[in-house]
């Protein structure tokens, strides 16, 4: 009996030292092969750093997006506050609460406003056109974006922009 045995064992002995080396061999080829096609994925998307336009773009975007929560915040809290139509036996009190109303309304169509040029400017950024002149083409100066954002001309053109409106005005 101890023939048998030994006889049993013996062969699946061996099958367990082939299978064994059967699935660990390839095992570490494949990652070897992930490994080198990650390193030459990781070699080809290497950017180099930003450049201080890139950086200073990137701050104008992230003062955006603040600005564009904080206005929608205002706006939110100015509905919720407007007086609606309350009728007082005082005329004077009732222009006054008019007045203010009006005033609110004017505001918060202005910041609309300055909402949607946020928005633009923003998607300027996303498409790589933020920082570039409408009219002549040329990069506007840093300087300018970091004052004015949500521009779109250069200050040349702004510039004579300006003046055919004033000389429109006078005409």
């Amino acid at each position: 009996m101890k023939k048998k045995k030994d006889k049993k064992t013996k062969p699946e002995q061996t099958k367990k030292k082939t299978s064994k080396k059967k699935v660990t061999r390839p095992k570490p080829q494949t990652k070897k092969v992930k490994r080198k096609s990650q390193k030459t994925t990781a070699v080809k998307t290497k950017k180099s750093p930003p450049s201080l336009r890139e950086k200073t773009i990137n701050n104008v975007k992230k003062e955006l997006l603040s600005q564009r929560e904080t206005l929608l915040k205002e706006a939110e809290e100015a509905l919720n506050t407007l007086p609606g139509e309350i009728n007082f036996p005082d005329m004077g009190d009732q222009a006054t609460v008019e007045t203010d109303r009006n005033f609110m309304l004017r505001l918060r169509d202005r910041e609309r406003l300055l909402l949607k040029k946020i928005d633009e400017a923003i998607e300027r950024i996303e498409n790589n056109t933020f920082g570039i002149c409408e009219e002549c083409s040329s990069k506007i100066d840093i300087k300018r974006l970091e004052a004015r954002p949500v521009t779109t001309l250069c200050i040349d053109c702004k510039t004579r922009q300006e003046e055919e409106e004033k000389i429109a005005e006078v005409e």
